[in-house]
């Protein structure tokens, strides 16, 4: 089976199980191809479970562990990484196998129980995902050798006595193991339960493939046909997976909500403009013009941020413009400026946010020189709030500064401006590390972004403190000293 994701990304899919001696096949496998943005955001996934021999209902553990994970993986946020995401599930699904186990008779055997191997890879961007506990194995092809990249999590006693150590359903909570590394066009993974890969070789895999070409269904079928004239009385079950095409490094799932998209041309106030009418300028630069606006569908106002057209071959901006908006649509916190509820196809490109009666932080300090510690603390809390909410979607502002706050009039404070965020999840589906990047304003950005260790939350709070001690003493506690910081023993 082969499966053309999005426009780049390519791959071609080959899967098959053979039920051994037992009354019931205990393996289960499966995968997901999904196409367009769904596939940039959450990749492509494959995944199998084993269940455990010595149970009579481990058949329904390992289909449960396949089928939920491939159903909730891709039901995670966007913002999330793949690690997150995945083992967020995997940990939720472990939770609900162990807790089956203990409402049945098993839970005084829980080698009866609801227990099984588990093992996937996600190929996202130009990176491959690998999550894995229990004995199946995922082995990478080379030309006269299989490399096995997992780690057989079985407890030896002797040379012939050994048992499961680590498996979902075993315990309350489960460790997964985790690794990711960058992909490469033409390279063959091949997933497979231990009835398969006990009885297989280099040799036979490298002939499967040849002898079936691109019918990688085929090939995976004649390898557990193989192993079991070879002597597996065991379930055997086989996945291989061939990667035949990768996004550009530059591949992004905001290019691809842009892409189509055209710039306009300067706005005068009263014009219409793709459903709204512009009431007049707020802020006009070489960069963007921002305007406030009527959507004329319900009459609400909302602001609209439209890139200059100077700025029509800068991709960065243009990527970053885009993720104002995508941020502001997947955080829910009334201390983060919220997206317009807009719906509806667009011809341009521009960002519709929601309106703030009020002012921003700036203002603030300089009609307040002097504020009432109750008053700073005040601010100094509605912004942990709602930096709060931004890093539990792993997302990092990074440009937090008193001119991207608003006050409105009844005192609620929003961050805003979240053009220069971070977002894990956006961030391994390019293959970039924009953490790493200098995106705010020098005099409040954190010592650790000048040395090239990238920002983490603790980088946002380093700039909240620097707002609450302007607020307080009126002067910057660093000024612009903090950007000649070139190693950790500057900071």
């Amino acid at each position: 089976m082969s499966g053309r994701l999005g426009k780049t990304l390519r791959v071609t899919l080959g899967q098959h199980s053979l039920a051994g001696t037992g009354p019931v096949n205990q393996d289960f496998f499966g995968a997901m191809l999904p196409e367009g943005s769904l596939q940039i955001t959450k990749g492509v996934a494959v995944a199998l479970a084993d269940g455990i021999g010595s149970s009579r209902v481990s058949q329904v553990a390992s289909a449960a562990a396949v089928r939920g994970f491939l159903d909730d993986y891709y039901a995670t946020s966007d913002a999330w990484s793949v690690r997150r995401s995945a083992q967020r599930v995997l940990s939720a699904t472990n939770s609900w196998l162990h807790a089956q186990t203990m409402r049945s008779d098993a839970r005084f055997d829980k080698d009866s129980g609801y227990v099984c191997t588990f093992s996937a890879l996600i190929f996202k961007g130009r990176d491959v995902h690998m999550l894995h506990v229990g004995d199946s194995r995922i082995y990478r092809l080379h030309p006269h050798a299989l490399e096995q990249l997992t780690e057989d999590h079985r407890v030896h006693l002797s040379s012939v006595e050994s048992y499961l150590g680590r498996a979902l359903g075993a315990g309350s909570h489960v460790e997964i193991d985790y690794h990711d590394w960058a992909a490469e066009v033409g390279e063959v993974y091949l997933l497979a339960t231990d009835g398969a890969y006990a009885h297989l070789d280099a040799e036979a895999v490298h002939g499967a493939l040849a002898r079936c070409g691109d019918d990688f269904d085929e090939a995976a079928r004649l390898l557990a046909v193989a192993a079991r004239d070879r002597g597996s009385d065991d379930d055997a079950t086989v996945q291989l997976l061939r990667i035949d095409e990768l996004p550009p490094a530059d591949a992004a799932y905001l290019q691809s909500q842009r892409r189509d998209l055209a710039i306009s041309p300067p706005l005068a106030p009263r014009s219409r403009f793709e459903g709204f009418t512009l009431v007049r300028e707020l802020q006009v630069s070489s960069r963007s013009h921002v305007h406030l606006a009527v959507d004329d569908a319900t009459g609400q106002q909302v602001v609209l941020k439209l890139p200059s057209v100077d700025m029509r071959d800068d991709t960065d901006y243009l990527d970053r413009f885009v993720l104002e908006e995508w941020v502001a649509r997947r955080v829910d916190s009334p201390h983060v400026l919220k997206a317009s509820a807009i719906d509806r196809p667009r011809g341009h490109l521009y960002v519709a946010m929601a309106y703030v009666e009020g002012q921003t932080l700036a203002q603030w300090m300089v009609d307040h020189p002097k504020p009432s510690l109750d008053s700073v603390r005040g601010i100094v809390e509605q912004l942990s709030l709602g930096l709060e909410a931004l890093h539990r979607k792993e997302m990092l502002h990074q440009d937090l500064r008193p001119e991207n706050v608003m006050i409105d009039r009844t005192g609620t404070v929003k961050i805003i401006d979240l053009a220069s965020a971070h977002v894990a999840g956006l961030a391994d589906s390019a293959g970039a590390r924009d953490a790493l990047a200098i995106a705010g304003t020098l005099q409040y950005t954190a010592p650790e972004y000048f040395v090239g260790q990238g920002g983490s939350a603790r980088s946002d709070l380093f700039s909240l403190g620097v707002i609450a001690y302007q607020m307080l003493t009126g002067q910057l506690p660093y000024g612009l000293e903090a950007s000649r910081v070139r190693s950790p023993a500057d900071a």
